[in-house]
């Protein structure tokens, strides 16, 4: 569980919106991704994209949706046969939102029928941050609740914190940086920190 989160958030690598980077009570938050999805149609023809668009990529055998990739903004982008989008690797929201526009135009342009303007939704957004200072996640761990959290050193060196409001889960490690993951907006980061963080002083962890 612990290993495929970890692997979730380095790989897919999710979103908010403050700019790029953010402070909050003096902590760096840094946008690592935003996660989008829209629907553009149905029947997409995605054999002629796969043709006719150069940074395309389809191999039907192995995935049933083929990868475009924008360069500005820089997005990779799932396109399915049902219409729907999957854009993931933008900084912001409003560039994930830009990226989505670039893809309609594209197929625009190769004669693919598309909505003009699909509603694009935020599904995650991945953030870090660091409190600028070492933790024992052991006191940690103990501090905020075993019934709360996941601390397994053994198997890997993050503690999983899952925090109900927001709804989102944190990986906190020894060094002070953590991984916030699961949230719909850039508030849910910024929240996220601002209340671990004043868990940890309550606590006298930090």
């Amino acid at each position: 569980m612990i290993k495929y989160e970890y692997f979730f958030s380095r790989s897919i690598y999710i979103v908010f919106k403050l700019p790029a980077s953010g402070f909050v009570m003096g902590y760096t938050i840094k946008i690592e991704n935003v996660v989008a999805s829209t629907q553009i149609g149905e029947n997409i023809d995605l054999v002629k994209i796969s043709k006719e668009i150069k940074d395309s990529e389809y191999k039907p055998k192995q995935f049933p949706g083929l990868v475009l990739r924008t360069s500005e903004p820089k997005a990779a982008a799932l396109v399915f046969r049902s219409g729907k989008i999957v854009c993931t690797g933008s900084k912001s929201v409003e560039d994930a939102r830009r990226a989505v526009k670039q893809i309609v135009k594209m197929l625009k342009g190769i004669g693919i029928s598309v909505i003009d303007e699909p509603d694009v939704k935020v599904q995650n957004i991945v953030a870090s941050a660091d409190l600028g200072t070492d933790l024992n996640l052991n006191a940690i761990a103990v501090g905020l609740g075993l019934e709360n959290v996941e601390y397994e050193p053994e198997q890997f060196p993050g503690l999983v914190y899952r925090l109900t409001d927001p709804r989102v889960v944190v990986l906190i490690f020894g060094s002070g940086k953590m991984v916030v993951t699961g949230g719909k907006s850039p508030e849910d980061a910024q929240k996220a920190v601002e209340k671990i963080s004043k868990e940890l002083k309550m606590l006298g962890l930090m």
